[in-house]
């Protein structure tokens, strides 16, 4: 898989917050951030497959 690079801005409070988390859990703030995206995207993809299953079953 090919990376690319992101960049942001963001406010130092939510900087510190963000590595306060990464570091509880053993992680460097770009992994923790990495993984935090990846879960919100699965759980957006699954919903919209529990909903297109629904539509097609009938049950929306």
């Amino acid at each position: 898989m090919a990376s690319t690079v992101l960049s942001l801005r963001i406010d130092s409070e939510l900087l510190e917050r963000v590595r306060e988390r990464a570091t509880r859990r053993g992680m460097s703030v770009q992994d923790y951030v990495t993984r935090t995206l990846r879960h919100d995207d699965f759980d957006e993809r699954f919903q919209a497959a529990v909903e297109e299953t629904e539509r097609f079953y009938g049950r929306a």
